[in-house]
């Protein structure tokens, strides 16, 4: 009942509203001046959200800009002149005017996308990586620290050389893909083999 009671309320009020409106006596709404009568330099939130944010405070700076109903004096001498020169000009000029206005427009903007595309397409060519970070990455740290190479040689690089024991076996390695010649002589008796050619020793003539 209570709510019933307020909205019969609101409706008299409002058929009371519109019935002074619509009255023969009243003055058209949009023939008043709007006079503010509270003029703050604070932040007004409410104002700030019916103008969606473009005015945060209604001052004496702001409301002769937003309550203005016509324009400067300066703009409106300027009107009048556009619209005297408008008059003075013929319709076959007028419309010869406007197709090279319309051409000047058409060829900017065909200059401006053209810009643009080459822009964008010049932006992708710089952006383009033409190497892969990874494969960068672990070549300088093969070359750098070794990582990822393999201990084991491959059969045929060569061996030490080891000296000092007697009987033991010293093989040289010659060049790649020769036969490595085994040699069990004294280290007093060594006879060096290069490329598989035998080299006499010293004080011996050498033989072919």
């Amino acid at each position: 009942p209570s709510v019933l009671d307020s909205f019969a309320l609101l409706s008299g009020q409002l058929n009371t509203l519109n019935k002074v409106l619509k009255h023969e006596k009243t003055p058209l709404l949009r023939n008043q001046v709007i006079i503010p009568l509270v003029l703050s330099p604070d932040r007004d939130e409410e104002i700030m959200r019916q103008t969606e944010g473009r005015v945060p405070v209604f001052s004496h700076e702001v409301v002769p800009d937003h309550l203005r109903t016509k324009p400067d004096p300066e703009v409106e001498e300027q009107e009048k002149q556009l619209i005297t020169d408008a008059a003075r000009i013929s319709p076959d000029a007028a419309q010869k005017q406007i197709q090279s206005l319309n051409k000047m427009c058409s060829n900017l903007l065909e200059k401006i996308s053209k810009e643009e595309r080459e822009s964008e397409s010049g932006g992708l060519r710089q952006n383009k990586q033409t190497f892969n970070p990874a494969d960068t990455n672990a070549l300088v740290a093969a070359v750098a620290f070794g990582k990822g190479l393999s201990n084991r040689r491959p059969p045929g690089s060569g061996a030490s050389v080891q000296s000092g024991q007697p009987g033991a076996g010293a093989i040289i390695a010659g060049a790649s893909g020769m036969q490595q010649v085994p040699m069990t002589a004294a280290p007093a008796q060594q006879q060096p083999m290069l490329a598989g050619v035998q080299m006499a020793p010293a004080g011996q003539p050498g033989k072919e």
